[in-house]
């Protein structure tokens, strides 16, 4: 009993120490409320179309211990009371500054979530919450700005053309994917014939849907296409909902060692051209035998017909062998330059017949070309 009592009377002390603790760390966690807010202005416009971004600032918090707090910016729908926010995000300085710089980007976001449609003006409301541990004090005033939303649409993962114009047809499994070629942007190599045709977000009924009118994009329709059937270039970007398209009239392959082209390829579908069963025949030199070569893509937009040359990413090359890698065969835009950019035929290649291909599809990492020795 006494020994029970001696412990007792030994752990009393680390028990108080603890209490204390305890307590201490609940009071150092006090904060005071966001008392103000500085800008931006109660009802400030904003046209997130602009390149720019919105500047958040309030009047600082203060904790009971005088030491730092951290703030998070909180938006939500016009007529909402922020008990289940749109939208919260940290403040500059991952937190610790008492203001915050937003891009109009993610603003457009926002906006999106609010559920203000785009090419449209709507409304949210800001406020900011101070916190220090746990302890997190919403301020109890708000500020309200006015946005108008530009042409565009939340980016989707992946995107997918189908509908009775294309190569696809009708069946939504069998709608054909789009490159993605930025954060915002796609495009697509494609042929089009009379009918209809949108993309979709997903190989489902139940997809969200966009179709091409003029320059634009636009969401729940489709695009109709009358005349000739034409090779396209479709390119879309969803940041602003802008639109280009462009046909492809004339892919041929240059040949500078005889200041010719060698032979044009022909569209054969998904984004592939092929010049089948073509004579490669080099050039012969004082120094040996010149093998150089690289493509013009011949494309008219809005009635201009313009030249594209595309060629390899070094500006000189060693003959491929066997074992050269993927990235050798990839095609990139580059200069009209006579020389420069160009590919080398392997050497098995002179004085036979061979098959080309240019792949520009989803179904290839980069852009690129292969060569069969028959």
């Amino acid at each position: 009993m006494k020994l029970t009592i001696l412990k007792l009377l030994l752990l009393l002390p680390v028990f108080l120490f603890v209490s204390c603790d305890d307590e201490e760390s609940f009071t150092l966690a006090e904060v005071s409320e966001v008392a103000d807010l500085y800008a931006p202005e109660d009802n400030r416009y904003f046209n997130l179309g602009a390149q720019g971004s919105a500047l958040f600032e309030w009047q600082a918090a203060k904790a009971a211990d005088n030491g730092v707090v951290l703030y998070d910016v909180v938006f939500d729908e016009e007529g909402g009371d922020f008990s289940d926010p749109l939208y919260v995000v940290a403040s500059d300085g991952r937190g610790f500054e008492n203001q915050l710089t937003m891009s109009f980007t993610e603003l457009n976001q926002v906006a999106t979530m609010a559920g203000i449609e785009s090419e449209s003006t709507g409304r949210l409301i800001w406020t900011v919450w101070s916190s220090k541990g746990l302890n997190v004090k919403p301020s109890s005033v708000f500020r309200t700005i006015e946005v108008e939303r530009p042409g565009g649409f939340p980016t989707p993962d992946e995107l997918f053309l189908y509908g009775s114009a294309t190569e696809a047809g009708e069946d939504i499994n069998a709608a054909l994917p789009l490159v993605k070629t930025g954060a915002t942007s796609y495009e697509i190599y494609t042929s089009l014939k009379p009918g209809t045709y949108q993309f979709a977000t997903r190989k489902s009924e139940t997809a969200e849907t966009y179709y091409i009118d003029g320059d634009d994009l636009r969401a729940d329709g489709e695009t109709t296409v009358t005349g000739e059937e034409q090779v396209y270039r479709i390119r879309m970007d969803f940041s602003d909902g802008s639109v280009s398209m462009a046909t492809i009239d004339m892919v041929e392959i240059w040949f500078p060692p005889r200041g010719e082209y060698l032979f044009a390829f022909d569209y054969v579908g998904n984004g592939t051209w092929e010049a089948a069963e073509e004579t490669i025949e080099f050039k012969e030199e004082s120094w040996g035998r010149d093998e150089r070569y690289k493509f013009k893509f011949t494309v008219t937009s809005g009635g201009d017909t313009s030249e594209e040359w595309y060629g390899s990413t070094n500006a000189d090359n060693q003959r491929p062998e066997a074992d050269t890698g993927e990235s050798y065969w990839y095609m990139v835009p580059v200069s009209d330059d006579y020389w420069a950019n160009s590919f080398k035929f392997p050497t098995e290649a002179d004085g036979a017949t061979a098959t080309m291909q240019i792949i520009f599809n989803a179904e290839v990492p980069e852009y690129t070309h292969r060569i069969n020795v028959l």
